[in-house]
């Protein structure tokens, strides 16, 4: 069995810690690539947060540029019950004042066939053939018209498929322009069947043909037949296929549907309910404008602050940013403001030049500040506002180009592979990874060092002892000798 030693037992000396010394000194340069990795970590984390910053500026340009965002209106009824007014995307609205009339809203053909026990109960093998189109006359129709660009559509009930239910999916199934359901009422299950779209043209007739006739139209597959000309269908009429009425400005319109796109410029009618004529009101909506500037202003703040914050010195603290001096974070924030500066010499944008022109401008922090009045006044021409944020094309020269657009530009060419963040960020992986390869070399030396000194004060120790030992035996020679 080996005998259990400890370095210093021998000869009284601490020498775990005079190795520990020791390394401390040896590790040094060490202590001063860790402190160097550290300081390049903090770097890339600080470029991580601009990039990020940046990333919110070219959107919040970006959204700006849209073209769903100009040409909105907001519109306002004297009975805003009746209908649901919208602008439609990508759209220029054009205010004015209007009357709207609603004399019939739009409804699908919903028919109901007779009561059966339950959504189990059986019919009979066949096929159902479903028809669009539209009725000519009433009770009964005088004609059917197949809509234009439909065909019948045929569906097959076979063995096992003759339950109500079944009959109901199959139905369903079949993408006829009809949707089946099963009610269920006092007197038992009812099939119903309606319309999957509004209008007259949408209506629907059914046919039915029995693999096995029982002669009885009011039983088996038969039941479920439905023709508006017939005196007396099996299926019952529960709703006609209406088109929507409606008088606007006095003219008079009508809609397959209950939404109206496009009678009046711009904007989307959803008809809600009928009503004698009520006074509508369309008006040029710039509040999401004013909220996408604002927007632009708060990112533009706060890709300012976070520069400031990793390049600034605080002469309090004596602390210095992450980027204190960095010549591409400096850069960055004097690209920016040059964008500011720089006056629009587009076309359509008349009088407005500048940003201040529209209310926005650098106060003497280097932050954008906004006017609401100036703003507010820039938008009575709104199509100047647009032309001096969104004009010219991204590959014009700057002078031309509008601020939105500048901005995308900037935070494009700034997060490109080839761009400054991209290149620094790279540069300083490129130096983390020389650090980090030198530590492995250190880390691999200090071991053999370490283990090099603790062999050698090992053996000290166990001269030291043995001398100690020889000391010893010596005193009490000499104690026996001259006691």
């Amino acid at each position: 069995m080996a005998s259990i030693t400890s370095s210093g037992l021998g000869s009284g000396l601490d020498v775990t810690s005079i190795i520990s010394q020791l390394m401390t000194i040896e590790k040094q340069p060490l202590i001063a690539l860790n402190t160097q990795q550290s300081s390049i970590n903090a770097k890339i984390s600080s470029f991580g947060k601009i990039q990020n910053a940046i990333g919110t500026l070219r959107d919040k340009s970006a959204a700006i540029n849209s073209t769903e965002l100009w040409g909105r209106t907001a519109t306002t009824l004297s009975d805003a019950s009746v209908a649901t007014v919208t602008s439609v995307s990508g759209q220029s609205g054009v205010a004015g004042s209007h009357t709207l009339q609603i004399d019939a809203l739009a409804a699908a053909q919903t028919v109901s066939s007779t009561a059966f026990s339950s959504n189990a109960a059986l019919l009979s093998e066949g096929t159902v053939t479903i028809d669009i189109g539209s009725w000519t006359g009433s009770s009964p129709s005088t004609a059917f018209t197949a809509k234009s660009g439909t065909s019948s559509v045929s569906i097959s009930i076979g063995s096992g498929e003759t339950s109500l239910g079944s009959i109901r999916d199959k139905i369903n199934a079949a993408g006829a322009g009809v949707t089946a359901g099963i009610v269920n009422d006092a007197s038992g299950a009812r099939l119903t069947l309606r319309s999957t779209a509004t209008g007259e043209e949408n209506a629907f007739r059914i046919s039915v043909t029995e693999t096995s006739d029982d002669g009885n139209a009011a039983t088996g597959l038969s039941a479920l037949a439905y023709n508006a000309m017939a005196p007396s269908s099996p299926m019952m009429l529960s709703q006609n296929a209406r088109n929507a009425r409606a008088v606007i400005d006095g003219i008079s319109i009508t809609s397959t549907s209950n939404t109206l796109d496009g009678v009046i410029e711009g904007v989307s009618i959803k008809l809600n309910k009928t009503t004698s004529a009520v006074d509508m009101s369309v008006v040029a909506d710039f509040s999401d404008i004013k909220t996408k500037i604002s927007d632009f202003m708060t990112a533009y703040n706060g890709l300012v602050d976070q520069i400031k914050t990793e390049t600034k010195y605080d002469p309090e603290t004596k602390t210095a940013g992450k980027l204190q001096s960095d010549r591409t974070a400096v850069g960055l924030l004097n690209k920016m403001q040059s964008l500011l500066y720089q006056e629009f010499s587009g076309t359509d944008s008349g009088s407005l030049k500048r940003l201040s022109d529209i209310g926005l401008s650098i106060n003497a922090t280097g932050r954008l500040e906004l006017k609401s009045s100036k703003l507010e006044s820039a938008l009575t021409n709104p199509d100047q506002v647009k032309a001096l944020l969104n004009g010219g094309n991204t590959n014009d020269s700057t002078a031309v180009t509008g601020f939105m657009k500048r901005f995308r530009v900037f935070a494009d060419a700034a997060q490109g592979t080839e761009g400054p963040l991209e290149t620094r960020t790279t540069g300083l992986k490129s130096q983390l990874k020389q650090v980090t390869d030198r530590q492995g070399v250190l880390d691999l030396r200090y071991q053999s060092v370490e283990a090099r000194l603790k062999k050698q004060y090992d053996s000290l120790d166990q001269r030291m002892s043995s001398i100690n030992g020889l000391s010893n035996s010596v005193s009490l020679m000499i104690k026996q000798l001259y006691g």
